[in-house]
């Protein structure tokens, strides 16, 4: 599938997926969001991709947030469609895909771009980066997850801070908060998330999956994280990864993963 507001670019096991629409920095608009939703499914079947990169286009921005000419009319009914399709489509989607999906945010991460951002599992920021949720601002509050993943992150004082005064913080404050992973200068920031990449793919892709799974089950309501683990550990007895990997260590080799 060809994309008209993203580059998709798959190289050693990793997929650089770049949202392109600088003109709008990189704004969220059901297209991107439908592309980027495609691009992550398709990542998410290919055993030649072992991690995702996201990131934006340009030095300004990763997200400047959504495309707000899209919904300025819309009443309640097509507010709560608009969110609960989002979630489903693009933000629920990265945040459990099997594969580890890495955020360079490369400048402004505001509104939909900062859930974006969230939704990942693993974020470094430029030093030039400014991240938040103006939505209260516009009359709205996040809609794409940001009331959920930014407490989880930063805890409940500081996101309500955050969200009830709309403004920016530094990617340094970022850091501090824990809501960044890590702060690199933006010339460095795609090389080290390659880096961070190459670190992950040296390990077993379905134990990885097998940890996302149990790490993203402790944050629900419904179910038992706990449970969950068990069972995921479980699961990796019967993997070709577990007896590679613990037939390398007993042989002292390193393990050649295949992610089965």
């Amino acid at each position: 599938m060809s994309y008209k507001n993203i580059i998709s670019v798959k190289q050693d096991g990793v997929c650089l997926l770049t949202i392109n629409r600088p003109d709008k920095l990189n704004a969220l608009n059901k297209e991107t969001i439908a592309e980027i939703s495609h691009c992550v499914s398709t990542c998410g079947t290919n055993d030649e991709v072992k991690v995702i990169i996201i990131t934006g286009s340009g030095e300004k921005a990763f997200v400047a947030g959504a495309d707000i000419s899209e919904f300025a009319h819309f009443d309640k009914e097509n507010g709560k469609k608009l969110s609960a399709e989002g979630h489903e489509k693009l933000f629920d989607l990265v945040e459990n895909t099997s594969k580890p999906v890495i955020a360079a945010i490369n400048g402004f991460a505001l509104g939909g771009g900062l859930e974006l951002a969230m939704s990942c599992h693993i974020r470094y920021a430029s030093e030039n980066a400014k991240l938040g949720l103006p939505e209260v601002s516009l009359g709205v509050i996040p809609g794409y997850g940001g009331t959920q993943r930014l407490p989880r992150l930063v805890g409940k004082g500081r996101a309500m801070e955050m969200i009830f005064t709309g403004g920016m913080i530094t990617a340094a404050e970022a850091a501090q908060y824990g809501l960044v992973n890590k702060v690199v200068p933006q010339t460095e920031l795609i090389s080290a998330c390659m880096e961070l990449a190459q670190k992950i793919m040296r390990n077993s892709p379905s134990a990885i999956a097998q940890a996302i799974r149990a790490v993203n089950a402790g944050y629900r309501h419904d179910i038992n994280g706990f449970e969950v683990e068990i069972e995921s550990f479980g699961n990796c007895f019967d993997s070709a990864d577990f007896k590679e990997g613990t037939t390398a260590f007993l042989e002292k080799r390193k393990p050649q993963f295949t992610g089965k």
